[in-house]
């Protein structure tokens, strides 16, 4: 029981230090299962090493170098810019275009964090140009990002199904996706009319923010928002292979990772992107942040504190409960942590205890665990809403930008748990 109660301090030890300092944590991770694991629970090394997650870094690194290479040669900018122009200058359409937008990106690979950097400079011109309410803007860029974490071939979405698996849950992708798809959608359409988007329809259509092709533009300038470049070669190539990685990890179940890497290996050998730059762009930090907390969450497995930290989960929930308890408790540790290298590594493996002893659905546990966890993700604490605060050129819309996430982030909590309730 000590060794429980070790292991279990020594995760309490890592998310405390993932909320409140900036060190990455994947690495504290590391070495606390090294420490607990060899030295304090008898484990052999090559058995902490062995709980190292390989499949998922693959899966991890080969989806974002592809499309930090696509991001790189300007394929994604391109696909972006022309789903922008259809909303042919009408203010209230362009935040909703850019929600189905970061939705489309973030559910074909990029993934959550990567999508939002892709989207939020150009939405933020964009909002800037049109005067629309940049807290607006950054709803329904943020949360479109959010709304498409978790597909089967995102980022997060690959994270959320190798802890899955993991515990036996296995083999419900599409559900998770659009579990959280519909949350999202929800909570966000429903804040985007109440909080005044429904003005925007009534206003007329603006002028560009940067001419397409000056040349041609003047006929049409006032049906475009965002610089529109034409489609070379290397952007069809790419878009060709992008569309092809979809459809052979969805239709023939192909490895992820290894699909993306040679899709990577394509483009670089035909010298269609530059995969150096795409390398040293990758989001190692959470890379390393999530592959060091999946390490000592096999520690703590192994020393029973897994079991531990189910039961004191399942002190403060009850059968009726349980949806609404797990999703405020994840919602609040995700606003000042990382949700698909903190929270989801720590709490997932716990569903099925929770489960059990609740005589709950794990499947609704789970649910309320990733969707919790991510409907508090716009707040400037996290990195998509800091990424909607950096795109914005004045320092005053910033600051006041930064208190309107902050409260968003904090509100839904409690809302995102009222949902789950409802929902799970």
């Amino acid at each position: 029981m000590n060794l429980a109660w070790i292991s279990l301090a020594a995760l309490i030890i890592a998310i405390t230090l993932s909320m409140v300092t900036s060190v990455n944590v994947g690495v504290v991770s590391l070495a606390l299962a090294w420490i607990v694991g060899v030295y304090l629970g008898g484990m052999r090394v090559a058995a902490v090493i062995g709980t190292f997650p390989i499949d998922l870094l693959i899966n991890l690194v080969g989806i974002t170098l592809l499309f930090g290479m696509a991001n790189n040669n300007g394929t994604l900018g391109r696909m972006a810019a022309r789903a922008v122009r259809a909303c042919r200058g009408n203010a209230g359409v362009m935040p909703i275009m850019f929600f189905f937008i970061a939705v489309t990106l973030a559910s074909i690979g990029p993934g959550n964090i990567a999508t939002t950097a892709i989207m939020a400079p150009m939405a933020m011109a964009v909002a800037m140009r049109a005067t629309i309410p940049p807290f607006l803007m950054a709803l329904m860029v943020g949360n479109g990002a959010q709304a498409g974490a978790l597909s089967p071939v995102a980022p997060t979405g690959l994270i959320v199904k190798d802890a899955m698996t993991a515990i036996g849950l296995g083999g419900h992708e599409i559900s998770t996706y659009l579990n959280n798809l519909m949350a999202h959608v929800v909570v966000t359409f429903v804040a985007y009319f109440v909080l005044g988007g429904w003005k925007l329809f009534a206003r007329k259509r603006v002028a560009p923010v940067q001419m397409a092709q000056s040349d041609q533009a003047g006929a049409r300038g006032d049906e475009e928002v965002v610089d529109v470049e034409p489609f070379e070669p290397r952007h069809w190539l790419t878009l060709a292979i992008l569309i092809t990685l979809v459809v052979v990890v969805i239709q023939f179940k192909a490895h992820v990772g290894l699909a993306a890497l040679t899709g990577a290996a394509i483009l670089s050998l035909l010298k269609a992107a530059d995969e150096k730059d795409a390398i040293k762009k990758m989001p190692w930090g959470v890379i390393v942040m999530v592959c060091g907390v999946t390490v000592l969450i096999g520690v703590l497995s192994a020393q029973r504190g897994i079991d531990l930290f189910t039961d004191l989960l399942a002190t403060i929930a009850t059968p009726g409960t349980v949806t609404f308890m797990i999703a405020l408790v994840t919602g609040a540790v995700s606003v000042y942590s990382s949700t698909s290298g903190v929270v989801l590594p720590a709490f997932l493996p716990t569903v099925p205890g929770l489960a059990a002893r609740l005589g709950a659905d794990p499947l609704s546990i789970a649910a309320s665990m990733y969707v919790g966890g991510h409907l508090v993700d716009l707040s400037p604490l996290s990195t998509i809403g800091a990424l909607c605060i950096a795109a914005l050129p004045n320092e005053q819309d910033a600051r006041k930008l930064f208190n309107q996430l902050l409260a968003w982030g904090l509100s839904m909590m409690l809302v995102g748990a009222v949902i789950c309730w409802i929902l799970f």
